[in-house]
């Protein structure tokens, strides 16, 4: 396939994690959440996930279920789901419930994530959990009790997920290692890979993946989505500045653990991070891409032949909302039909 074409044969999605910015307030991001939402529905984007945090300052995800139904509720046609739950915080019947009401609401609409970490610190994760300790062996489970509530085979049960019970609600596994890519081929489930913040095991696990995928009901062939964080604007050095906002806020997280609402962009990041940060959040770009339309188009090209991923997942977080509409404009264009 030229790579001219290769942009237009593969689906583009957003993750979102309603981040907070200095200066505003959670209602702000929700409400720029929707009216993002609504732009790149227009715009042909196939879904729309929203990721779940907790005690993190910057990002006002953490009740993903209800955040999906805000957006679900204001937009029309485009898919939306999580990115994801993280199922180890939640019993399998309340996440049946939840998604099953979404579904009966906005049916045909709503896709379902999954992930095995915590989405926050370890103290959280307790609160979160009462106490309970999570194993390697329980994610499996979960998602199998999961799996049993939605079926309809499950009617007779003593235990049902009403609504949720016989509902086609896709499930998708997330992860950013060898062991969610083992889970997700032998599940035959489609593969989300959080290539935006761990990209070092990427190549390998979708390959493993590819090679070992067992069809399901749900899935015939294997099906990989990469997220990637893009920052796209109408000049490389006007996209290279409204990164810095992005610097900022992951320099936090991936050194100190902690998490910042949003900053305005500045010229120069001199001076905010140490060179052994900037060290630290250039290992983790792998699959990121700063810059114009014509820069990024041709690294995308180039990404997309390399993975050969059926879908990317684009997240970008620049402060101001008109350039974050700019940028998944900007990235749309690439492959508007």
């Amino acid at each position: 396939m030229p790579l001219s074409d290769i942009l237009t044969k593969i689906s583009f999605s957003v993750l979102d994690l309603a981040i907070i910015r200095e200066g505003y307030d959670a209602p702000d991001a929700f409400r720029r959440s929707l009216d993002l939402a609504q732009h790149v529905e227009r715009s042909g984007y196939k879904r729309y996930w929203l990721a779940e945090h907790h005690n993190m300052a910057g990002v006002g995800s953490s009740a993903t279920a209800v955040l999906i139904g805000h957006i679900a509720g204001g937009t029309k046609s485009i898919r939306v789901g999580s990115g994801g739950i993280m199922l180890p915080n939640h019993t399998a019947l309340m996440v049946a419930e939840q998604f099953g009401t979404l579904e009966s609401l906005y049916a045909g609409r709503i896709d379902l994530g999954l992930g095995r970490a915590p989405g926050t610190d370890q103290v959280t994760a307790a609160a979160l959990r009462r106490g309970r300790v999570e194993t390697f062996q329980d994610f499996p489970d979960d998602l199998e009790a999961l799996q049993q509530y939605f079926s309809k085979e499950n009617s007779t049960a003593r235990v049902r997920a009403i609504p949720g019970e016989g509902l086609d609600i896709p499930i998708y596994i997330l992860g950013s290692s060898m062991t969610s890519a083992v889970l997700a081929a032998e599940r035959g489930l489609p593969y989300a890979f959080a290539s935006h913040f761990a990209p070092a095991q990427f190549l390998a696990s979708i390959k493993y993946y590819r090679e070992n995928f067992r069809p399901s009901a749900q899935l015939k062939k294997p099906y990989v989505i990469s997220c990637v964080n893009i920052i796209a604007a109408d000049s490389t050095a006007e996209a290279e500045r409204l990164a810095t906002s992005f610097y900022q806020m992951i320099t936090g997280v991936i050194t100190k653990g902690v998490s910042r609402p949003l900053k305005p962009a500045v010229d120069s990041m001199q001076g905010i991070w140490t060179v052994e940060e900037e060290a630290a959040v250039q290992n983790m770009m792998a699959c990121t891409f700063i810059g114009s339309a014509a820069l990024i188009k041709e690294e995308l090209e180039n990404f997309i032949e390399l993975t050969k991923v059926d879908e990317l997942m684009v997240s970008t977080n620049v402060y101001e909302h008109s350039t974050r509409l700019r940028s998944y404009e900007i990235v749309g264009d690439f492959f508007a039909k």
